[in-house]
């Protein structure tokens, strides 16, 4: 790989697929390498989006056999509808898949050898015979990436796939999901593994950003609304603030609570000895603060997911 990228796993919900097409050109300047998930059905918010990713020249990985929600999105759909029509032909797209426990290793490799001029990105999300997988794989040149989720492949397993074809990517889930917003605390440690995929064995790296491997359809009711911003501390080692509202034990006025939290997130952002990088995204929620204005949750949390891939990209063109 030229420069180490990194790779954050997405969900394609809206807001999501929004934050690829707002930013395409800063992901191809900064070797930002997008796994998209679908979970949704309808495939016209993604296509548009794996359009835009296309023309600014955007490396993205789509999977084509998705595990989150309670009904996954049929492979079959993403097969006809996307990878043999409207991708056919794109030379940025790795088609994504994902080795979880239940995988039959019959599939992956019919899969291989049916688009043998396909680039092909392994997903290794629990899947437990690692060296039996490597060997019924080790003819196919069309492999480009390695993906490890964290937690869900161990070391001796990611061992069976060292070679000199593919590229080995650790993903790591930093964010450390509460059942509720107001438990969150004001700052936490997030990662390290910007700093240390090296150490790992690892050509690159990635995260869930600040969603979380954790999957829903849809939020809860906020009884507490919280904006979750990362920032670099000391060494660069990567932590997290959690600007949580001052209501928490009601459900209405959302917008009232988004602004409390704003509140404190601008306090921060505007201190002498701040952190917290001033970023587009950062500069967007002093504008809204100015404004006093609510946008909805779902644009609060695109605008901190661009936050932290703006962070990264910072720190990764510094080193």
């Amino acid at each position: 790989m030229d420069k180490p990228s990194y790779f954050p796993y997405l969900r394609g919900k809206q807001f999501e697929l929004i934050l690829l097409r707002e930013n395409a050109e800063l992901l191809a300047e900064n070797s930002v390498v997008p796994i998209i998930e679908p979970v949704k059905s309808n495939f016209n918010a993604l296509i548009r989006t794996v359009n835009t990713l296309e023309d600014n020249g955007v490396k993205y990985i789509i999977i084509i056999n998705p595990q989150a929600g309670q009904s996954p999105v049929d492979s079959d759909d993403i097969l006809n509808d996307l990878i043999k029509g409207e991708f056919y032909g794109f030379k940025n797209i790795s088609i994504g898949y994902i080795l979880h426990p239940k995988t039959r290793k019959a599939r992956l490799t019919k899969l291989l050898k049916q688009y043998r001029d396909r680039s092909f990105t392994l997903i290794h999300y629990g899947f437990g015979e690692g060296k039996a997988l490597s060997e019924a794989i080790s003819k196919f040149r069309n492999i480009v990436h390695h993906i490890f989720i964290d937690g869900h492949s161990g070391k001796l397993y990611q061992k069976f796939f060292k070679n000199n074809n593919s590229a080995r990517v650790l993903v790591r889930d930093g964010f450390k999901q509460q059942k509720k917003n107001a438990d969150y605390p004001p700052s936490e440690h997030f990662s390290d593994l910007h700093i240390t995929y090296e150490d790992e064995g690892m050509d690159g790296f990635g995260d869930f950003l600040m969603v979380g491997d954790d999957y829903s359809e849809t939020g809860g009711p906020a009884y507490a609304v919280a904006i979750h911003l990362t920032y670099l501390a000391a060494d660069d080692d990567m932590n997290i603030y959690h600007f949580i509202s001052d209501q928490t034990d009601s459900p209405v006025d959302p917008g009232g609570k988004f602004l409390e939290a704003l509140e404190k997130l601008i306090i921060k952002l505007n201190r002498d000895n701040s952190l917290l990088l001033k970023t587009d995204a950062c500069k967007e929620y002093q504008n809204l603060y100015d404004k006093q204005h609510f946008p909805g949750l779902g644009y609060v949390k695109k605008l901190s997911m661009q936050h932290h891939i703006e962070l990264i990209a910072d720190y990764q063109s510094k080193t």
